[in-house]
């Protein structure tokens, strides 16, 4: 009896030593989460229900929900929804600027998984991670001299004729569009690049060998190996070009309203904290209804394809064989 006894008691010591070292692991965790998650959304609510005084002060009380009356184009003259239109514009740039890279990320990250020597893979993805060593804002500035009419890439486009002589490149969506591209093409190529590299090959062969054309081996046998890494790629593309604000001030000339020029005017120029504070909030509500519509499809369970992909088995329940071609 007294062994079962101790038994016991060794057995509930065990489990609270268990439980107390889980708890140390999460703390650091949570508190961080606390503090620099929980705590500024709560802040930004609150300061999103405060009203804009005189001279740029903030009237902490009464709260009201003015601001995002505002925000849907209610105003002392009616109704007019230009912050909505602002906010589908920032949603079509970010969407076209990730459909842009996600059409350019494929063949360049198949052109570098297929290649034979590990040094030539390692020199693109150097190549390709060359951004990341330089401040966007310089990136940005390079990219207006290179649009300028004086400069020798807007001159030979001259001299072939594919723009008019002595024609400026940018401020324009031609810019704003090259520029996002060039910033958040590795965002999107990166991880489409460790599902291919982790691709079984042996399904391209066999879709070839069944005389599938190129779009059936790619919706077949290539989509649905690669969806995991599509799906991370399109969401740290999406996000933060919906709200990015440095590269369409400088390469739009700030003739284009996006959200995060707005934002960005709300606390500087306009000094109306309220205001930008829901505009923030807007900002992350479309970025969580992404985060929703991409969780709820069917995309994201594991081991699922596509509706209209078909049978292959996706790259999780593959072969551990791998063939390059």
């Amino acid at each position: 009896m007294r062994d079962l006894t101790g038994f016991f008691r060794t057995a509930k010591g065990d489990a609270f030593k268990r439980k107390s070292v889980n708890l140390g692991l999460i703390l650091p965790g949570a508190l961080c989460l606390v503090l620099f998650l929980a705590l500024p959304c709560l802040s930004l609510l609150y300061l999103s229900l405060a009203s804009r005084g005189e001279f740029g002060t903030i009237h902490w009380w009464p709260l009201s929900l003015e601001n995002f009356r505002r925000l849907i184009g209610f105003n002392l003259f009616g109704w007019r929804p230009d912050f909505l239109f602002i906010m589908l514009r920032s949603v079509r740039e970010a969407f076209f600027t990730t459909l842009a890279c996600v059409i350019i990320s494929y063949p360049l990250t198949f052109y570098i998984a297929s290649l034979k020597n590990p040094v030539s893979r390692f020199v693109w993805l150097i190549l390709l991670s060359v951004p990341f060593c330089t401040n966007v804002v310089i990136r940005t500035y390079a990219w207006q001299l290179l649009l300028d009419p004086a400069s020798p890439f807007v001159w030979f486009l001259s001299f072939t004729g594919a723009v008019p002589p002595e024609t400026p490149l940018y401020p324009g969506f031609f810019a704003v569009y090259l520029g996002m591209i060039s910033t958040f093409l590795p965002f999107t190529a990166l991880p489409l690049y460790a599902s291919i590299e982790r691709m079984n090959w042996t399904l391209l062969l066999a879709a070839k060998d069944l005389y599938s054309k190129r779009f059936r081996v790619f919706r077949h046998a290539i989509l649905p190996q690669t969806i995991h890494g599509l799906y991370v790629g399109v969401i740290i593309t999406f996000v933060p070009s919906m709200a990015m604000y440095v590269i369409t001030d400088i390469l739009g000339g700030a003739k284009y309203m996006f959200i995060g020029n707005l934002i960005q005017n709300q606390f500087s120029q306009s000094r109306d904290w309220p205001f930008g504070a829901a505009l923030s909030l807007a900002l992350m509500v479309c970025t969580l209804a992404s985060f929703a519509i991409f969780k709820t499809s069917r995309i994201t369970r594991k081991g699922e394809l596509f509706w209209w992909t078909g049978a292959f088995p996706s790259a999780g329940s593959s072969p551990s064989r791998r063939m390059r071609p």
